[in-house]
């Protein structure tokens, strides 16, 4: 892997008697979008949390841009940019100053820290809020600034924890887009996220934890293998039962009729043999994005 990247091996973690991280591998490679997926409690924040020189590990090694988190911190502080879930703020102070001061003590030249406070606000959105005391921002603007402030030194890995969080519907279309555009310029990128719909468009790969432990890939790769459920919904609802009244896997919901297909070619002969029927389908899409199916599916495997 680029050393510019990320890379976990045989992490562990404990608080006590409380196994928050028992065994976690992965990479992340520089850019590239990673998602981050697991259930609450799964280990994700501590993961975090050792990843951005918060914790030690009780064991295993981590490497960012080659570097050590435990004996190098201050050189992984360096090129991380760390926006966790909920990250506080001077309220006395203003977006701006707030910025400025972040540049300051990462190092920046007070012109130079001003002058990148002004390109993030803009790369933001929060022109309208600049010069506003922070105590004003809504969840999801201090959740706009918070990123501001993990770009403020150009880092050349971005640790994000719930970064949609608290944001609009247009807000968080700006975030994907940004998202995508910083992993481009070749930043290596992870994300932790329970918005599922929003990661899908947002990753270029994906690693599963549960119970403190990633999911072996080769468990996740036979689970996306599996039958999956594809929505289809028709102008006339009676004339899709009728062409599907030969099949016995057929479930419904609120927005169509389900059915199991194998694979994307087994979706291509369905809805060909539905419009052959003379069936006006008006919607044909698979019931859940990849990264929903495969988490759902493991957290039923986990209950069983």
């Amino acid at each position: 892997m680029d050393p510019a990247g990320l890379v976990v091996e045989g992490v562990r973690r404990s608080f006590g008697s409380t196994h928050a991280v028992r065994d976690m591998t992965f990479s992340a490679a520089p850019g590239r979008v990673t998602g981050l997926i697991g259930p609450n409690g799964s280990g994700k924040t501590t993961l975090l949390l050792m990843l951005a020189t918060l914790l030690a590990p009780d064991a295993g090694s981590i490497r960012i841009g080659g570097l050590d988190p435990v004996r190098d911190p201050v050189g992984v502080r360096s090129i991380i940019g760390w926006m966790p879930d909920v990250l506080g703020s001077w309220s006395a102070l203003t977006t701006r100053a707030t910025l400025e001061l972040t540049g300051r003590l990462y190092g920046l030249p007070k012109p130079r820290a001003a002058a990148r406070a002004a390109e993030l606000i803009e790369l933001v959105h929060l022109g309208d809020l600049a010069d506003q005391p922070t105590r004003v921002l809504s969840r999801g603007q201090k959740q706009r600034m918070s990123l501001a402030r993990a770009l403020v030194h150009d880092p050349a890995v971005l640790l994000l924890d719930e970064p949609a969080s608290g944001l609009d519907p247009e807000a968080r279309v700006d975030l994907r887009v940004l998202v995508r555009a910083l992993a481009a310029e070749g930043r290596t990128v992870l994300v932790s996220s329970h918005v599922l719909a929003e990661l899908e468009e947002m990753a270029d790969d994906a690693v599963y934890v549960q119970a403190g432990a990633t999911v072996d890939p080769d468990r996740v790769e036979a689970l996306r293998d599996a039958p999956r459920l594809w929505r289809v919904r028709a102008e006339d609802p009676g004339a899709l039962d009728a062409a599907l009244a030969g099949r016995d896997d057929v479930t419904a919901d609120h927005l169509g009729r389900l059915v199991p297909v194998r694979d994307e070619g087994g979706a291509a002969d369905l809805l060909a043999a539905l419009v052959r029927d003379g069936v006006r389908v008006v919607a044909f899409a698979p019931a859940a994005g990849d990264m929903e199916r495969t988490f759902l599916e493991l957290t039923r495997e986990s209950r069983a």
